[in-house]
Parts: C-alpha cells; structure tokens; sequence
C-alpha cells in the first residue's frame, strides 16, 4: 500500500521576507514549493496539505475593519476571515499545483476542503493571546491603532522587525472533516485542508459555534496526520534543519532526534515560541500519538530522502 505524507506548508510557501505578498508574488512561491513535493507525488505517497495564514488573516482581518471605519461596511469576525483565508490560499495551492502537475505529465486531481477544527471553549490561551497575524507596525502605527480599536493587543517581534497583533490560538482538539478527506486522499487526489489551523469552532450542546481565533497550523496538521494514520508528517519551514544553540558560536544542526531529546531542547528553551517551539510540540505530539516520522525541513530539501530534521520515536 502507499504510504500517506500530512505536509504542512510553512508560512514562506506564499509570502517571502522582504516581499509585499501581491497576487504573483504568491502564486509563484506556491508553485516552487509544490514543485518540491514533486518528488513524493512520483513516489507514489497519498498526499494531504496543510498550511498556515498568519499573515495572510491579519491583513484580512485590517481590511474588514478599514472598510467598516471607512465606508460602514459591516466587519466579520476572525473565524470568518480565517475561512476567507482557507478559500484564498487554497485556491493559490491548488491553482500551483495543478501547473506543477501538467509540467511534470502527471494526472491528479487537486482540491481544497473549508475545514473546521474544534477547541474547547475553556482553554486558557482564549485569554492569553499569543499567535501574531498580519503585518508589523511601528511603534507609533501601533499606538495609533489601538487608539482606533481599544482592546487589540499587539507584542512585539523578538527579532526587531517591529509590533504585531496577536490573537487567541487555542488547541486542536477535533476536526470536522477527516473521513472525507482520508476518502478524498485514498482515491488518489491531492486534499487541502486544514488551513490556517482550520477554522476554529466550538460544540455547544451539538450546535456548532465560530469562535474568534487562530490554530496554530502545525498542531492541526499534526492532529490530521495522527487521525489519517500518516506514515509520515512533514513540517516545511524557512530552514533546512532544527538547530540548537541557533545563531550563536556552538550552533548545531540536529539530523535526528527521539521525542525524548525533543522534549529535552524544549525544556531548555532552545526553540523561540512563535517559530520553531509549536513545529517541535507538533512534532513530538505525532510521534507519540502515531509512531511515524516527523520532518522538519525547508521545501527545497524533500528531492533529498535524508533530508531535514527527522523526530522519531
């Protein structure tokens, strides 16, 4: 039988450092990137996608509010704009793929599914808001900001690159859609799903609530690869290996680790929460749960078998 690969696209398939995010600028980094997922696709693996929209949601997220302040448009709420962004970029995922496809002679079938995850109502990241979305702001773009819309909450970027909001991002704790997406996966077709995390949802009394937040897109991708029996969890990131010690003299590039020593790095507070810190809890949560390979890795390094980071039992 063919092994099933859960990718989870990192936050550069679709907007690069330094780049503005217009449409093209987009479209062609989602095609680079399934073009290196090619090699899996000729593998023979059954392919699932995950990905993340923390950029992408904020900037939605601004527009509904500028449009309401501007002109009275009505403004949606969070979980709606996540599901825009789930639209948005699924269409730009499968759109690539399917050039990436024809390029190679290879006939697949590429769709996107709006996906709902479910979070307990009681988590108490709801009131500790830690996922930044959007754009950076000055510190004066950001006072203003909150003047205009009391109670936003911004932190600001470890890395001086500035202010971003940041938002409730509670736990996966179920997704609504995997029978049909294991369905979808094992007819050959390659799925898109949970996107930005999915849509946060709750379940009060069986009637299904939005709720304003965003998931962290690897924990949801983990969770999917952990209910598809995955063989194996790819998390694609902006560099080729987990590191300890990153940036500093004795920095070491990790090949492979047990969930163990992942835990071990974690405890020591060698990954940055809001980069590579949730990429390891994913990580160590898959292979706990599942017992197949977690690989954490740049896009451009699947061609190689032994590529990245492998988390194993």
């Amino acid at each position: 039988m063919s092994k099933t690969a859960v990718i989870a696209f990192g936050g550069n398939a679709l907007l690069r450092s330094g780049q503005e995010g217009f449409y093209q600028e987009q479209l062609a980094n989602v095609e680079e990137t399934c073009e290196s997922v090619i090699p899996l696709v000729k593998a023979g693996y059954k392919i699932v996608i995950g990905h993340g929209n923390g950029p992408q949601v904020g900037n939605v997220l601004l527009q509904h509010e500028m449009a309401n302040r501007v002109s009275g448009v009505v403004a949606m709420p969070l979980d709606f704009c996540v599901a825009e962004t789930q639209g948005s970029i699924g269409y730009l995922i499968e759109q690539g793929f399917r050039n990436v496809l024809k390029r190679h002679g290879i006939e697949k079938e590429v769709l996107g599914i709006i996906t709902q995850v479910v979070v307990d109502q009681n988590d108490p990241l709801f009131v500790n808001p830690t996922k930044p979305i959007g754009r950076y702001f000055k510190q004066k773009q950001m006072e203003s900001f909150i003047e205009e819309h009391p109670g936003t909450i911004f932190r600001e970027d470890p890395k001086g690159n500035g202010w971003r909001r940041v938002v409730a991002s509670p736990a996966p704790k179920d997704i609504l859609n995997v029978p049909a997406v294991e369905m979808l996966a094992n007819a050959g077709h390659i799925v898109i799903t949970v996107g930005g995390g999915g849509v946060p949802v709750i379940i009060d009394n069986g009637i299904i609530k939005g709720v304003e937040a965003v998931i962290d897109k690897d924990l949801s991708s983990a969770l999917l690869a952990t209910k598809l029996h995955a063989d194996e969890f790819y998390i694609l990131t902006d560099v080729p290996k987990v590191y300890i010690n990153f940036r500093k003299p004795d920095e070491k590039a990790l090949d492979v680790i047990t969930i163990a020593e992942a835990q071990k790095y974690l405890e020591e507070g060698q990954f940055t929460e809001g980069s590579m810190a949730p990429k390891i809890r994913a990580a160590i949560r898959f292979v706990e749960q599942c017992g197949g390979t977690c690989i954490i890795t740049e896009a451009g390094q699947l061609e190689n078998p032994a590529c990245g980071t492998r988390i194993v039992k």
